[in-house]
């Protein structure tokens, strides 16, 4: 069965940081893109970075500089490093898996997600 799990989330202050991880497993880790969304209470769930398995990285504006992606396919786990958070910040966190096939078929699994709340 396919898992992704999130952890690390919680509460922090405007200006600190907070380190998210997402354990994977039933897939091959290796074969996917992993991401970071967040989702607001009554808001769409939004992009925030993506990290291919060779290490290529991408973000969402509002987080570039302040937010970093990694993964270890040894250990098939994926990090969202987040420094300078801001209230804004504050959403329940998805790890997301998803590969495009061959035939141009995306598939999507995604984890329970983890809050964050960014409050003075």
């Amino acid at each position: 069965q396919v898992q992704l799990v999130e952890s690390g989330g919680g509460l922090a202050q405007p200006g600190g940081s907070l380190r998210l991880s997402c354990a994977a497993s039933g897939f091959t880790f290796s074969s996917y893109v992993m991401g970071w969304y967040r989702q607001a209470p009554g808001k769409q769930r939004d992009l925030v970075a993506t990290i291919t398995s060779g290490g290529s990285t991408k973000y969402v504006d509002s987080v570039k500089g302040r937010f970093t992606i990694s993964r270890d396919n040894a250990k098939n786990m994926v990090y969202l490093q987040m420094n300078s958070l801001k209230p804004e910040d504050t959403a329940v966190y998805y790890c997301n898996a998803q590969r495009t096939t061959a035939w141009n078929t995306r598939r999507d699994y995604w984890g329970q997600g983890t809050q964050v709340m960014v409050s003075s």
